[in-house]
């Protein structure tokens, strides 16, 4: 049979995109399995609780309807650089005065204030080394310069851009496009696009990079002090826009401060930074210590957590604040310990709010009538403008023990299965110490309204059983295809 030149083309045309189709696959499916860079999914040693002590920033409605905002996560962070001498390390999320479309008060100027800070303390001691590390998206993946970062560079501090293509791929559908036709082209600061973020315009490539939903997502602070080292884990970000938020935060000393710098230096080291110090190996393991501390990232929090709420049963008391809950493992676990009678209870934030734009409440409404159903009582966060930003789990055993773990991680399939950089701290000990009863008193204010200030609302004020949006949940949460 003799072919034509027509079908000729046509069958090279057909193996081309067959070719193309299996170089989509390969590399998709390479980048969602690929070996983590060294050092990632940490699970540190449990170590003694040195100073540890529990910070919260919050915002509430009076009764006349006004917002006013408490914070002292970032005050806190200030005083840890106001006392350094030989050492910061600040790896953050979020840190720009992007806002979005908010403009409601009170905001404070985050950005500026540790910039500020970091700066003052650069020309001060010109010798202490600092290292900030964050996430391309405070430039919208290059889109943009970040005034920030750019006046650290000129006092000589290091700004490390965290390498994400180096991470597993959350969102491999598109990713495995992007890293085959757009990647190779690389970004710079453009005008064509408005910024999705905040003021200015970006290139179409800032936009094309965003779609990858990915992430360094932690939220850590080390810094020497006149006697040792000191560190803090939160879910705060130094973010204008995130300045009213709800947080939560632990600072702690000793030698888990080690174990967090370990971590750290794992992003610097694959992202192409300096080198970062290693600290005295002192106090090492200690499992007999009245409270501990250890120091877990990416997949390591959800292992610990899966495994604390398998051990809660009847007698005991589960208590959980998150901003996103959505992985099927987590809520799995919670009915499990609700149904062997475990008293559950759940604050979620109601997902309506993002900088000034209305969400559509998927995952958490989702996942709320799902738990509602098996009995264990939820309440929403009364937000108005900011979010419930905090992601924490309380367990309260009834031999009077108590765990509590809390940090960067959102309780996501992005958050939990080494696809974003995360970062928690889980803290045990006896039920009766101050620290345990400081969250007691952070979960019960927010659950119950107490004096006035009214910080949560009844399941009903957010009340969705849509079918198609929680097979809609169900499917962003498999497929990648979702910011959460």
């Amino acid at each position: 049979m003799i072919l034509t030149w027509r079908n000729k083309y046509r069958r090279l045309l057909l193996v081309l995109l067959f070719t193309g189709i299996c170089f989509l696959v390969g590399t998709g499916t390479y980048n969602v399995y690929k070996p983590l860079p060294e050092g990632l999914s940490f699970a540190g040693q449990i170590r003694p609780a040195e100073e540890i002590a529990f910070y919260k920033d919050l915002t509430w409605v009076n009764a006349e309807g006004e917002r006013h905002s408490q914070q002292e996560i970032f005050d806190k962070i200030l005083a840890m650089i106001s006392e350094a001498r030989e050492l910061i390390v600040l790896d953050m999320f979020l840190f720009n005065d992007f806002m979005g479309k908010e403009t409601a008060p009170p905001y404070r100027s985050l950005a500026k204030e540790v910039t500020d800070a970091l700066v003052t303390r650069k020309i001060k001691y010109p010798e202490i080394m600092i290292v900030v590390i964050t996430d391309p998206i405070n430039t919208v993946y290059g889109g943009t310069k970040n005034a920030y970062f750019e006046r650290m560079a000129a006092q000589n501090i290091e700004v490390v851009f965290t390498k994400l293509d180096r991470l597993r791929d959350s969102n491999p559908g598109y990713s495995a496009f992007w890293r085959t036709f757009i990647k190779p082209f690389g970004n710079s600061p453009g005008s064509l696009l408005p910024n999705p973020f905040g003021k200015g315009r970006v290139s179409l490539r800032s936009y094309l990079a965003m779609f990858n939903f990915k992430a360094n997502h932690r939220k850590v602070i080390i810094s020497d002090t006149e006697d040792g080292y000191s560190a803090l884990i939160t879910s705060a970000n130094p973010h204008d826009g995130s300045s009213a938020h709800g947080n939560v935060a632990i600072y702690f000393k000793g030698p888990a401060v080690s174990d967090l710098l370990q971590t750290e230096k794992a992003v610097v080291d694959f992202s192409g930074g300096p080198a970062l110090p290693v600290l005295p190996a002192v106090n090492q393991e200690n499992r007999d210590a009245e409270t501990t501390v250890q120091i877990l990232s990416e997949s390591k929090i959800k292992d610990f957590l899966i495994t604390a709420l398998d051990r809660a049963g009847a007698g005991d008391k589960v208590a959980m604040i998150a901003f996103y809950l959505s992985d099927r493992d987590i809520v799995s676990a919670l009915k499990k310990a609700y149904r062997r009678g475990a008293a559950v209870r759940v604050l979620l934030d109601p997902n309506k709010d993002a900088f000034g734009r209305k969400k559509n409440g998927i995952p958490n409404r989702q996942v709320a009538f799902e738990l509602a159903k098996e009995g264990i009582p939820v309440r929403w966060s009364n937000t108005h403008g900011e979010q419930s930003h905090a992601k924490m789990v309380l367990v309260e055993f009834k031999q009077d023990k108590s765990m509590a773990i809390l940090g960067s991680a959102n309780f996501t399939r992005r958050n939990l299965n080494n696809l974003n950089l995360e970062t928690d701290i889980a803290v045990k000990g006896p039920s009766d110490i101050s620290f345990f009863e400081d969250i007691r008193k952070y979960i019960d204010l927010q659950w119950n309204n107490t004096n006035g200030k009214k910080f949560s609302v009844d399941y009903n004020s957010f009340y969705d059983k849509a079918f198609h949006r929680r097979m809609l949940y169900h499917w962003m949460e498999i497929t990648g295809m979702s910011t959460f």
